[in-house]
């Protein structure tokens, strides 16, 4: 499993639309082979960061079948246009985990 990591810098003023067009946006995510979850997380000591962590069965799921879905298109019509700057996305996989 690979952890999809993006820090999002929502535009100002414009939280709440974005969290509400995310949770629509969700939707079209889930529905991708591969894809496991991910959580949208709001910054407390920066206006407008957001991070959204994405677990996925490999990156492949997350590059190609995802970003190459029409489920894909969806996703970027409801949210891409929320972001200044548009965010970096990188994938980790785990070292080290304590539960």
């Amino acid at each position: 499993m690979i952890l999809e990591v993006a820090i999002l810098y929502v535009k100002p003023n414009l939280q709440g639309k974005f969290e509400a067009d995310f949770a629509l946006a969700s939707e079209y995510i889930q529905a991708i082979d591969g894809y496991c979850s991910h959580t949208l997380r709001k910054c407390i000591e920066i206006d407008g960061q957001y991070i959204l962590l994405g677990d996925w069965i490999d990156v492949e799921s997350h590059e190609i079948g995802f970003r190459k879905s029409k489920g894909y298109l969806k996703w970027k019509e409801l949210l891409h246009d929320y972001y200044e700057p548009f965010p970096t996305v990188n994938h980790y996989e785990t070292v080290f985990e304590n539960k």
